[in-house]
């Protein structure tokens, strides 16, 4: 990695360096197949929907999700 870029990057303003971030991110995500999930992720995600199968409604609506992130800890 060139290390001027990433001085220079680290000298951006926070919120300068926090969009960049989201931009990298956004670039990443629009190639899901460039980066596979790995065993334990794959293993989690069955886990998790397995859980929900057998008990689907423990789980939470996404407005139930929301709310609890909007009232904070």
């Amino acid at each position: 990695m060139n290390q001027e870029l990433v001085a220079e990057i680290l000298a951006l303003p926070v919120q300068e360096r926090v969009r960049l971030v989201e931009a990298i991110w956004d670039s990443i995500s629009a190639v899901p197949e460039a980066l596979p999930l790995t065993q334990w992720q794959k293993e989690e995600l069955d886990r998790r929907l397995a859980e929900f199968e057998a008990d689907p409604g423990a789980g939470l609506t996404l407005e139930d999700v929301f709310a609890r992130i909007r009232r904070g800890p």
